[in-house]
């Protein structure tokens, strides 16, 4: 009995796992960071290309992704504060501005947007 409990649990574990890896996101959101992450290996034929960091925010979730060092990225083309269109599929992301300018990354991190109400600033006390 406890090997049909075991296979059971397993079975139904196995079956959940590709459900959440598909997940794709895409949507409109704000450049909120660039940043130069360094340059790709200094000894190595390829990826000698600037590496940046980009921050973006959508659904509750704070997303960094970092470009490719085998390609270059015009980093004014991609205005910090501005509209841009993302395509999230895993650790992938397309990064795309209403000029048309793309980009491709990797996520390196993720993180929980607080929301508002912990960011607001704490109600005044009544004085006596």
């Amino acid at each position: 009995m406890r090997k049909l409990t075991s296979i059971v649990v397993l079975l139904t574990a196995a079956m959940a796992v590709p459900a959440f890896a598909g997940t794709k996101l895409a949507g409109d959101t704000t450049l909120k960071d660039l940043q130069p992450a360094g340059v790709g290996e200094k000894h190595a034929k390829k990826g000698k290309h600037q590496v940046f960091d980009l921050t973006f925010d959508d659904r509750g979730k704070e997303y960094v992704c970092r470009t490719d060092p085998d390609k270059s990225v015009d980093a004014v083309d991609f205005v910090v504060g501005s509209s841009v269109h993302y395509e999230l599929d895993g650790k992938k992301v397309k990064i795309s501005t209403p000029d048309k300018k793309k980009l491709e990354c990797k996520v390196v991190r993720v993180a929980v947007v607080p929301s508002s109400a912990m960011s607001s600033p704490p109600a005044s006390t009544p004085q006596q």
